[in-house]
């Protein structure tokens, strides 16, 4: 199925890139549509800026209002898409949606990224960006797929549990 899947643009109203991210995730793992759509990202780039002498970095969105979706476009997997919460419809004329060229996509900063993670379960990890910057995480759950990881983060005595993005990791020496 994976060599049909292309990447589509979807339209959303601006602001919910990340609540229709979330959305399509738990739409795609309620439906069991994982062989129908691959990979939804809401293109970001670095922004560093320096106050009162300290450097803070954020993550701007290059494209507001919109979402990439690589997905093998069907009835069922275009209906799901159109019918999330936030999504206006597809970028294309009318309601034929029009997938992205390879070139385009690379473009857009959405190209395929292969993920080789050098980390296990039962492993100790630094958390290095998000609220809990600076604590370590022990891992309990590695999800490839959707480059997430869960874990335990020791704070104040308490276990807390917590699902991370492999970026917001860095493995101890």
């Amino acid at each position: 199925m994976t060599g049909k899947a292309k990447w589509y643009v979807v339209h959303t109203y601006s602001g919910y890139e990340n609540k229709v991210k979330a959305n399509l995730e738990k739409a795609i793992e309620n439906r069991n549509l994982e062989e129908f759509i691959h990979d939804i990202q809401v293109p970001m780039e670095e922004q560093v800026e320096i106050k009162d002498g300290k450097k803070k970095v954020t993550y701007k969105k290059i494209f507001p209002g919109y979402v990439m979706v690589r997905m093998v476009m069907t009835d069922d997997s275009w209906y799901i898409v159109r019918n999330t919460r936030g999504v206006t419809g597809f970028v294309g004329p009318g309601s034929k949606p029009v997938p992205l060229t390879e070139e385009e996509a690379k473009n857009m900063g959405i190209v395929e990224k292969s993920i080789s993670i050098d980390i296990e379960v039962g492993e100790q990890v630094k958390i290095v960006s998000g609220p809990f910057a600076e604590f370590m995480l022990s891992i309990q759950e590695i999800n490839i797929e959707k480059h997430k990881v869960k874990g335990l983060v020791d704070m104040f005595g308490r276990e807390t549990p917590v699902e991370l993005d492999f970026n917001q990791i860095e493995k101890m020496d």
